[in-house]
């Protein structure tokens, strides 16, 4: 959970730096209101107009007001359930809540009443859900287990810590995620002293022991501090998990994830850590560490040094906007499916949405590869979501080879590929060219377009924003982001899958060795296609299920 202004908030004022002694807890400031609460659901289906040009058609955001960081993700019975920050009553942070939607494909999603709701003596900030299949916790029963949820607990005046301390609480739900209980005890752990920047636990079941591990962290000591349950209830400390990385700013949400290495029958641990501000694109993003776990410890393989150059540590994404994403507890496939917050908060209070703000990324699915030096994460649009976006539409195709002459009319991909969101196969072999690419929501006299292009020289891939629509909301909305690919057997060819919407694009390249994922605000009119070559022709393959 990353507040608009660490740098000022009245919860950074306490340095986590300073030693800190585990203590448990065996007991059991928010902004002015603007509009009232929505308790009601909203309808699904809430579509992109000429009134509302940035809506995703393809991605959860809220009907209306402030969204951010992901938190209790779940899959129950069927049917996807993303938890999320959420403002009740205003387009900006604050009165930090649990928002609730669900899902059964992971595109389409329906809003639900706010599950948790700030109140002046506490704020609801991040955390996570497991379902208590055995009733461990004692909080459900076996024929009706509870659905339980660690989060932050963000004090006020008349909280049950001193004013902006922050603490780890449980609630649960015996009704499927639909309505939340507190537990009678909470906070369930805390730190002596208190601490206004312990928060964003997100729990993981360590099978060889038996019980759950939580992992938490004093953000502003960039530190994530473990523990260990049987019973979701009572925390014993395990470690803490510092000193590589980038470390410019507040590290926040972490998760560890056991991991198979593809093509091998070895296992690896993967700590997932958001940081704000010092990510790879600047202002906020997500890094990664692969290693082992034993239980106790988890220790980092071939991290980089704080030192180093931001290109040494590895980053889940190249994109200026993708931060805080999780699992999804109890997801099938197989692999981790992650759900990450479309924003960056340089600029995300200011975005010219209204009357919602902020969204999320599509969800994605990681494997874990053996790269050239080091183990690496690869990432993909989630199956599921794949398969509804492949099914919502007509699916057009197009070969073409394009030379680099500008007034090649050729390029122009034509009306089939003239819609404002689509998921796009793209295939290009630069043999004869230096660069080539797409440009996409394109206007009709070719001043503005959202320019997605690949260096064969260079083997990178960039995402240039910079003429792509309205950007004069803030002065760090960053013009472009690229990202160098690991050398293969013919650095002339490249795939890359771009799912573009109505504000938003994510560029998956070869087979999601890198992502790159940016917001966008093109005029409403702007809907055209078109691909490029640049000192050489270019043969293309662009196909297109638009939705």
């Amino acid at each position: 959970m990353t507040y608009p202004n660490p740098r000022l908030s009245r919860r950074h004022l306490l340095a986590a730096s300073a030693a800190v002694v585990v203590a448990f807890s065996a007991a059991a400031c928010t902004a002015p209101a603007t509009e009232s609460p929505t308790s009601a659901p909203t309808p699904g289906g809430h579509r992109p107009s000429a009134s509302d040009p940035w809506r995703p058609a393809a991605h959860l955001t809220a009907e209306k007001n402030w969204l951010n960081d992901p938190n209790g993700l779940v899959y129950h019975d069927g049917t996807y359930h993303a938890f999320y920050q959420y403002n009740p009553r205003g387009n900006s942070w604050g009165n930090m809540s649990w928002g609730h939607s669900t899902s059964t494909d992971l595109v389409h999603w329906e809003q639900q009443p706010v599950a948790m709701e700030a109140s002046p003596q506490e704020e609801i900030f991040s955390g996570s859900i497991v379902m208590d299949k055995n009733n461990a916790s004692g909080l459900g029963s076996a024929q009706n287990p509870p659905m339980v949820a660690l989060y932050t607990s963000a004090y006020g005046k008349n909280g049950a810590l001193p004013q902006g301390a922050q603490a780890q609480s449980v609630a649960f739900s015996l009704d499927k995620g639909t309505t939340w209980q507190k537990y009678k005890g909470n906070p369930v752990l805390n730190l002596a002293p208190t601490n206004n920047n312990f928060r964003d636990p997100k729990i993981t079941w360590y099978e060889p022991g038996r019980y759950w591990v939580m992992t938490t962290v004093v953000a502003d000591a960039q530190v994530v501090k473990m523990f260990k349950s049987t019973d979701l209830l009572h925390w014993d400390y395990l470690s803490d998990f510092s000193g590589v990385g980038a470390q410019g700013g507040l590290w926040e949400v972490p998760e560890l994830i056991q991991m198979d290495v593809q093509d091998s029958t070895a296992k690896k641990w993967v700590m997932l850590l958001s940081i704000n501000p010092g990510g790879i694109a600047g202002g906020s993003g997500m890094q990664y560490f692969v290693g082992e776990f034993d239980g106790t410890r988890f220790t980092a393989e071939n991290a980089a040094a704080p030192s180093a150059p931001l290109t040494e540590s590895q980053w889940l994404d190249h994109g200026a906007d993708y931060y805080a994403a999780n699992s999804i507890s109890g997801a099938p496939g197989g692999k981790p499916m992650l759900l990450g917050w479309m924003g960056n908060w340089d600029y995300a209070q200011h975005v010219p949405t209204t009357p919602w703000r902020g969204s999320m990324a599509i969800p994605r699915e990681l494997t874990l590869v053996r790269g050239q030096k080091r183990l690496e994460l690869r990432s993909a649009i989630a199956g599921v979501a794949r398969e509804a976006l492949e099914h919502a539409g007509e699916v057009k195709s197009k070969n073409l080879t394009v030379g680099p002459d500008p007034r090649d009319h050729n390029s122009d991909l034509g009306a089939d590929f003239a819609t404002r969101t689509q998921l796009i196969e793209l295939e290009m072999d630069l043999t004869a060219a230096r660069e080539a690419g797409i440009l996409l929501r394109r206007s009709a006299d070719g001043s503005a377009s959202l320019r997605i292009s690949y260096n064969k020289e260079k083997r990178t891939v960039r995402v240039d924003r910079s003429k792509a629509g309205t950007s004069n909301f803030s002065e760090k909305f960053s013009p472009y982001h690229e990202v160098a690919l690991p050398s293969s057997g013919s650095d002339s060819k490249v795939r890359l899958h771009i799912l573009l919407d109505s504000s938003s694009v994510e560029v998956f390249a070869q087979d999601g060795a890198a992502v790159i994922s940016d917001i966008f605000f093109p005029d409403w009119d702007n809907t055209g296609s078109s691909v490029f070559s640049m000192d050489g022709d270019t043969d293309f393959t662009v196909r297109s299920h638009s939705l």
